[in-house]
């Protein structure tokens, strides 16, 4: 195995400088932003290497932005922005969250604001955005039924931690699939079985805390099926194989023609819409096709080949190199405060290793994803909980000691490690089957 270039790495160490470091001085993770911080590590990575001209050095880094895997990724981020604003916009998320509360049974209060939003997170595919759309209904909960509020909100981060380590249209779902070079359903099914343990449990111990009058809650909440109905054929037309960009195509159709029927919009809103959901996406477009290319000249530069170097040193088996890939996401992701970043950064790290190792591309992609989102959502600089506590005026520490969830998923992503669960059929090329 090649010893590799540690000074290869100098860009990352220049990113880490900028954005974590900067952020943790000022006390602001948002002041600096990601982009330009990737922009100036992109430009340290092309300027090393002095026995190699500048125009190969630009040439290599296009070649890793404009990587297959890179640009499939982005178009998905592109198709999945439209689909979601336009839902959004329609009324689906309202009407989803409307439909939950009609449906939730007085005395598991908090389990039933935790299943609202593993539902909503499943079918928008971003836990930010469940947050956005149920955090306030949920302080309004706590506040009406003197649930403390901490637990309320830790109720709608779980429930959005669910989703973003589930959805076909997660960001955190494309990026791992398509590094390890898997399809999302295959990855979805790993996941499914190593993280509904810890969703039932967690649901289990929200029923149990009965804190609080859930009898002041007589309102009654206005909600269409046909437009819940929407994030549903999306999600069941993606499990049973139909191509993810046809979903979301056919995704964001049906509900621009439900939004133009229900009179949410006409023609041109619907269109704006599309337009919206499309730059909402830039930046972790842009973000990705940096990363791509400094990527590619890092390892040109022998960068990935100490790493992995370094890092196969101490693994010295199958399951010690699933447990390297969850701690090297894991490392990133503390470091970023971003788990699809964390994936994309660490995702052709983690390939390399699960070649070397035999790891199976949709274990990895599971592996990835779940610990990226275990650690995103109990961090309290992450965006996830900084953005619920800002809507109730409290702190992160006072919502992570109800976050349930994460600290579950964590805990079943190293079991499902230590006694290799589930087991995968390695004939089972195309669909994922697993032994009993």
């Amino acid at each position: 195995m090649k010893k590799g270039n540690p000074w290869a790495l100098l860009p990352l160490v220049v990113f880490l400088g900028m954005y974590l470091v900067t952020s943790i001085i000022i006390g602001d993770f948002y002041k600096m932003p990601v982009s330009v911080a990737f922009l100036v590590a992109s430009i340290v990575a092309i300027a090393m290497n002095r026995k190699e001209s500048i125009n190969k050095k630009v040439e290599v880094f296009c070649k890793g932005a404009g990587n297959s895997n890179i640009i499939i990724m982005c178009l998905i981020f592109i198709l999945a922005g439209g689909f979601a604003q336009v839902a959004r916009e329609m009324g689906a998320v309202d009407s989803t969250v409307n439909l939950g509360l009609s449906i939730l049974p007085g005395n598991i209060l908090i389990a039933g604001v935790f299943v609202i939003g593993c539902f909503i997170s499943l079918s928008i595919g971003t836990s930010v955005g469940t947050i956005v759309a149920i955090a306030p209904m949920a302080v309004g909960i706590a506040e009406k039924t003197g649930i403390p509020v901490g637990l309320a909100l830790g109720a709608v981060v779980s429930g959005a931690m669910f989703g973003d380590n589930l959805s076909m249209i997660s960001d955190t779902t494309i990026a791992a699939s398509r590094t390890q070079g898997c399809e999302m359903r295959d990855k979805f099914k790993m996941n499914f079985i190593i993280v509904v343990p810890a969703a039932i449990i967690t649901a289990i111990i929200f029923i149990f805390m009965r804190i609080g009058d859930a009898s002041v809650l007589i309102e009654s909440y206005d909600y269409s099926i046909v437009k819940v109905f929407t994030y549903l054929v999306v999600l069941i037309a993606a499990l049973i194989g139909v191509n993810v960009m046809v979903v979301l195509v056919g995704g964001t159709l049906f509900a621009g023609a439900v939004g133009i029927a229900t009179g949410a919009f006409d023609v041109w809103g619907f269109v704006q819409a599309v337009g919206k959901g499309i730059m909402g996406m830039s930046e972790i477009i842009i973000i990705s096709l940096l990363i791509g290319g400094m990527v590619e000249v890092i390892k040109y530069n022998g960068g990935i080949d100490f790493l992995l170097a370094f890092i196969t040193k101490r693994i010295h088996s199958k399951k010690g190199a699933e447990l390297g890939i969850g701690m090297l996401v894991s490392v990133v992701d503390i470091c970023t405060a971003n788990n699809t970043i964390a994936i994309v950064m660490a995702g052709p790290i983690a390939k390399d290793i699960g070649e070397r190792y035999d790891v199976d591309p949709r274990r990895a992609a599971s592996i990835l994803d779940t610990f990226s989102c275990f650690c995103q959502g109990m961090i309290p600089y992450g965006a996830q909980l900084l953005v619920a506590a800002s809507v109730a005026g409290t702190s992160s520490f006072a919502i992570m000691k109800y976050l349930y969830y994460p600290y579950l998923m964590g805990i079943c992503a190293l079991l499902a490690i230590v006694f290799g669960i589930p087991k995968v059929k390695k004939s089972m090329v195309k669909n994922l089957s697993f032994e009993r």
